[in-house]
């Protein structure tokens, strides 16, 4: 039993064929397939939240660095998806393996690092320095500075991941538990999925949020570089 909770991060696949690159374009197609000028009070309300989430993503970063934000626009809407389509009955979370996060995460990461180093190479390469360092902990520093640069795409993958692993697996143990009990225990069973409900809707606000600092932390990269 302990073994089928983690079923649900298994890829799918039918007839031998994964189904992760048919997880992964169903964002896509549903963008497609929505009728983009019919101006109605839910599009209004989007195109106000994508405004103000927008101005408040890019407002750390400088004047050179907002022609990136309809990249960083576009990977927040699809990690923004992809995590929240996940929490529907019979349905796979993508961002839920870790390789996954990584390939967003590494090609992102290596951007901002490769435009520091074409546009101000010694401001980049000062970073892994601090100003002021007594001579004698210089290599030391350096070393520390390299890693912690080094390890900040692992660092952006993990947290995805993490996050929403030990959602979905608390939700999953909730729900065993109430139907576990549902006919000996009645009132335990009714707390149990009254806590369920809120637990679920906590897992759509981490779903959110953990797409938003993903991207936020890219555009602070990307500020630090640029």
């Amino acid at each position: 039993m302990a073994l089928n909770f983690f079923d649900q991060f298994n890829i799918p696949s039918l007839l031998g064929i994964p189904l992760m690159p048919l997880a992964l374009l169903l964002p896509i197609l549903m963008y497609l397939l929505t009728p983009h000028f019919t101006k109605n009070r839910f599009s209004t309300l989007l195109l106000w939240l994508t405004t103000n989430i927008t101005k408040q993503l890019m407002k750390p970063t400088n004047l050179s660095s907002h022609k990136w934000t309809s990249s960083f626009m576009s990977l927040l809407l699809l990690l923004i998806l992809l995590n929240t389509l996940g929490l529907l009955p019979y349905t796979f979370t993508p961002t839920t393996q870790l390789s996954m996060n990584m390939a967003f995460a590494l090609p992102t990461w290596l951007m901002t690092i490769f435009l520091g180093l074409r546009n101000q190479p010694t401001t980049s390469l000062g970073h892994l320095l601090p100003e002021g360092t007594p001579t004698p902990l210089i290599p030391m520093l350096i070393l520390i500075e390299t890693a912690s640069l080094l390890i900040r795409p692992i660092a952006l993958g993990v947290r995805l991941t993490a996050n929403l692993t030990a959602g979905h697996l608390l939700v999953q143990l909730i729900s065993t538990a109430v139907l576990a009990t549902i006919n000996s225990m009645t009132i335990t069973a009714l707390m149990a999925f009254f806590a369920l409900i809120l637990l679920t809707c906590l897992e759509l606000a981490v779903a959110l949020i953990q797409a938003y600092v993903f991207v936020l932390l890219l555009t602070l990269y990307l500020q630090e570089n640029n």
